[in-house]
């Protein structure tokens, strides 16, 4: 038996359950179009265990989704998964966000798109086949109306994710679909972090960090007031 608390903070939807052999016990999620992980996520880690009718020391293992994504959102969630790692002496499993996202939709043919919003008409995505076998691999892609017409010309590509509204106005292929609405969520991470635990594939608590893909940039707030 195992019992694992899953973390998903990489974009705007905080997102917390917990799962027994992979079924959820319990979930909490809040995505309100802004970051509110520092928050909420607490307060969700707390209430899913007390919904489940646990104690923080019946968790066999933390799970927490790795990005890319919101690099503050990002930090709050692996650092809050790295405490109670140390804090119970549980090990850490850690899940790839676009995977997790894959994971919101099934296909019968095709592949499998999810993407996560970044600057301008850029986003972070990955390609899956339709038993979520990663055909390409994650990177970011500044899109126009080419960036995917390998896949599109082989058959139907469905897109989803906060980055897919980027491409409904340029790719007007006959094979792309948009599913709309869908985000990562601990709600997918149950059975994949199940499975990870089963394989025994953990992370280093001391040394693990989260999957940026792109150095973090501040972007320099203007100045409120102006002096003479």
């Amino acid at each position: 038996m195992s019992i694992i608390l899953n973390i998903e903070t990489a974009t705007k939807n905080c997102s917390v359950s917990i799962a027994k052999n992979g079924q959820i016990l319990a979930i909490k999620e809040l995505n309100n179009g802004n970051y509110s992980h520092a928050e909420v996520l607490h307060p969700f880690i707390v209430a899913v265990v007390k919904e489940a009718n646990l104690k923080t020391t019946d968790i066999d293992a933390v799970a927490v989704s790795k990005g890319p994504g919101s690099y503050t959102g990002l930090r709050i969630g692996v650092s809050a998964a790295k405490g109670l790692c140390f804090a119970f002496d549980k090990p850490l499993i850690s899940l790839k966000t676009l995977t997790s996202l894959a994971h919101t939709i099934s296909i019968n043919d095709g592949c499998i798109i999810p993407m996560i919003d970044a600057r301008r008409m850029e986003v972070y995505a990955a390609v899956y086949d339709k038993n979520y076998q990663e055909i390409r691999k994650i990177q970011a892609d500044i899109v126009d109306k080419t960036t995917y017409l390998e896949f599109l010309e082989k058959g139907k590509v469905y897109f989803l994710g906060d980055g897919a509204h980027k491409l409904k106005e340029i790719i007007t292929h006959k094979n792309a679909v948009f599913v709309d609405d869908k985000h990562p969520s601990a709600k997918e991470m149950a059975a994949l972090s199940f499975d990870k635990y089963q394989k025994k594939d953990i992370e280093d608590v001391a040394y693990f960090e989260p999957f940026y893909l792109k150095d973090f940039v501040a972007v320099p707030q203007k100045n409120k007031f102006i002096t003479n």
